[in-house]
């Protein structure tokens, strides 16, 4: 299957499986995402309100967000989720929001960290302790970053939960605050929360297949600095968040959430190549360490992902070579001193 249009993706990308379906039929309450209108927020919500359609409950899916992005609102809408528009720092609008039995946690901020740290700290450090403070009676799902570990030894595999956290980089030690403020929340209030730590999601319109194939076929170099990378698909992503609830506990539970492969950026180039016909030009030579996370406890509760590695490779590269759409947002993922 070749994912021709920006519909069929959302389709894809939207689509339950029968353990979600299952997941939300007994979750108990309403499900409230916060942050829902980024990157990986729209999908996510129209899953659950698909698999909530599924599983012929009644409650409410409600997203709250900005909604900077034109359509993302009107998107949501028509999916059978409920909006809320507001800042989410506007301590009037999140004490408005309702108190949502169940919160995904998705709002913060990456990309231009540099530029404006006291705004990634506001976003990554600040409202999570809010809404830590705000939903101290519901269960909290938070998104973090593995982006919280050292790199690490390629022969060790990956960092795994019990791994210590290192931060490089002021965007790395607010997403490490941000588990810290939900961690407070559990010790002072007992909320039961669990921290999914996530390393490069996958869509067509972003993502590092997307970077490094576009990379390929545009003739430019390719940086080898940071040599191996994981990935998973976005939709495998949101499956395991909203079939997380249940291990959310006090204090928090943790989960590192990507795919099995340790993958390196010099095969993924060159599988484009081959792909496209053309011969990758290189930049730099790997290093000894890099931002790798080990995800079998994550496959041990939830299964591999549905959808493979070569999967991701042949959509990309199709969409691609067809000149779909992208969100301009590249990850970045070559940067090793932790400044995004």
């Amino acid at each position: 299957m070749t994912i021709a249009t920006e519909e069929q993706l959302e389709d894809v990308l939207s689509t339950p499986s029968e353990a979600d379906v299952e997941a939300i039929r007994r979750l108990e309450g309403d499900l409230l995402l916060l942050g829902v209108a980024g990157k990986m927020g729209p999908s996510l919500a129209r899953r659950a309100a698909r698999a909530r359609d599924a599983a012929g409950v009644s409650k409410r899916i409600i997203g709250a967000s900005r909604f900077s992005a034109p359509g993302a609102r009107q998107f949501l809408e028509a999916s059978g989720v409920e909006t809320l528009a507001g800042d989410l720092l506007d301590d009037s609008f999140l004490n408005s929001l309702p108190g949502a039995e169940n919160v995904i946690f998705m709002a913060g901020r990456k990309f231009g960290s540099s530029e404006n740290p006291s705004l990634t700290w506001a976003m990554n450090v600040l409202l999570p302790g809010k809404v830590a403070e705000r939903f101290r009676h519901s269960r909290i799902v938070a998104f973090s970053s593995g982006n919280v570990y050292p790199l690490m030894p390629l022969t060790r595999g990956g960092a795994t939960e019990e791994t210590p956290a290192e931060p490089v980089g002021e965007y790395a030690q607010s997403a490490f605050g941000r588990e810290r403020m939900f961690e407070y929340g559990a010790c002072t209030w007992g909320t039961p929360a669990a921290i999914l730590r996530l390393n490069y999601a996958i869509d067509l319109r972003y993502g590092v297949l997307l970077d490094i194939g576009r990379k390929v076929f545009e003739r430019q170099p390719v940086e080898l600095a940071m040599g191996h990378v994981n990935v998973i698909w976005q939709g495998d992503a949101n499956s395991v968040c909203l079939r997380s609830f249940p291990l959310a506990s006090a204090p928090p539970f943790i989960l590192n959430l990507t795919g099995p492969e340790t993958v390196s950026v010099r095969w993924l180039a060159q599988r484009f190549g081959q792909i496209f016909g053309v011969e990758p030009v290189f930049a730099g030579t790997e290093g000894p360490t890099a931002l790798l996370n080990q995800a079998a406890k994550c496959h041990g509760l939830f299964g591999y992902p549905a959808v493979t590695l070569e999967q991701m490779i042949a959509w990309v590269a199709a969409w691609i070579g067809m000149g779909g759409r992208t969100l301009d947002k590249p990850t970045h993922y070559e940067v090793r001193d932790g400044r995004f």
